[in-house]
């Protein structure tokens, strides 16, 4: 039987415009337990680097933090070191470790927000700050995406771009009531009001959904500042007419600069392919089902103290 494998290449750019640069990203084989993130010393990623799938899977995700002075910073390198440290530590843990994949990724989200939301309260220099959060886990051939805030993911199958996350904000939920279409929703004056985050609220609800994977599909993840500036044609466009994923980040990130570069722009591409994954056929919809939270499983923080005491 074939292997799956990931071709990934991530960056992330400060902008033109601001001094500090709060945004994130985490790429981690979770098998092999490696991690690169934005805020690694040093380049974090060079060059393309190619992962398998392997039997606890990969996480991808987006960050974007939010906060006066550091504070964004701060919370956005909570969210994606927690996310990873706590996925790793559930890959270990005897009793955590029989929980559902989709379970885990929620539990591991949630406990960032608990981090963040608590240094938020005990630092007054951290008071308020929050963190957006888009991850993209592959496992068992699957892409489980978790969602807080309006950061995005989108997948590349078969020459067409679909954005397979929804964004916590106020004008994506008027979007998808049919009051704004996705033109009027860029120029409004509050498309950066978002929904929820990670730490302000001690408690979030985390959305989990699942897409079954096919060879050659390209997943992309970033931060409103590419999203806010590239249309994800043009963002189709760059990637599949780039040399390698290294040339399409840093195309994309190229292009929300000179188009004023207000925010911070975080991209993370990966390349899903294999024998195991099915071909793409232009005759099936893609299918996003949303994953049902397990009732008997906490929620907010997997029961701290308990949690410890197992490890």
């Amino acid at each position: 039987m074939g292997k799956v494998q990931l071709d990934v290449f991530a960056k992330s750019d400060v902008g033109r415009v601001r001094q500090s640069n709060e945004d994130n990203f985490l790429v981690s084989d979770l098998t092999n337990a490696r991690v690169w993130k934005a805020t690694d010393i040093g380049e974090p990623l060079s060059a393309v680097i190619t992962l398998e799938q392997g039997e606890a899977g990969v996480l991808l995700a987006v960050a974007d933090g939010m906060g006066g002075a550091l504070a964004g910073e701060v919370a956005s390198e909570i969210a994606v070191s927690t996310v990873a440290e706590r996925m790793l530590q559930f890959r270990d843990n005897p009793i955590i470790s029989k929980f559902q994949f989709s379970e885990k990724l929620r539990l591991a989200v949630e406990t960032a927000n608990t981090i963040i939301n608590r240094e938020s309260r005990s630092n007054p220099e951290y008071r308020g700050m929050g963190s957006t959060f888009t991850v993209s886990a592959i496992y068992k051939n699957k892409a489980y995406l978790g969602q807080i805030g309006d950061s995005r993911c989108y997948i590349m199958r078969l020459g067409e771009i679909v954005q397979i996350t929804k964004d916590q904000s106020l004008v994506g939920q008027l979007v998808e009531a049919g009051y704004l279409t996705d033109d009027e929703a860029e120029s409004h004056s509050c498309r950066n009001v978002i929904l929820q985050a990670l730490g302000p609220q001690p408690s979030i609800k985390v959305i989990v959904d699942c897409v079954e994977l096919c060879d050659g599909d390209i997943l992309l993840l970033c931060s409103d500042g590419l999203s806010g500036k590239v249309k994800r044609q043009e963002m189709l466009k760059i990637v599949e007419s780039a040399s390698d994923l290294k040339s399409a980040c840093e195309l994309l990130v190229y292009l929300a600069n000179e188009r004023g570069g207000e925010d911070n722009i975080t991209v993370v591409l990966a390349r899903i392919t294999g024998d195991e994954l099915p071909k793409p056929s232009p005759d099936e919809m893609l299918k996003i089902e949303y994953v049902e939270r397990d009732d008997g499983l906490p929620i907010g923080g997997i029961f701290m103290s308990d949690f410890e005491e197992t490890m």
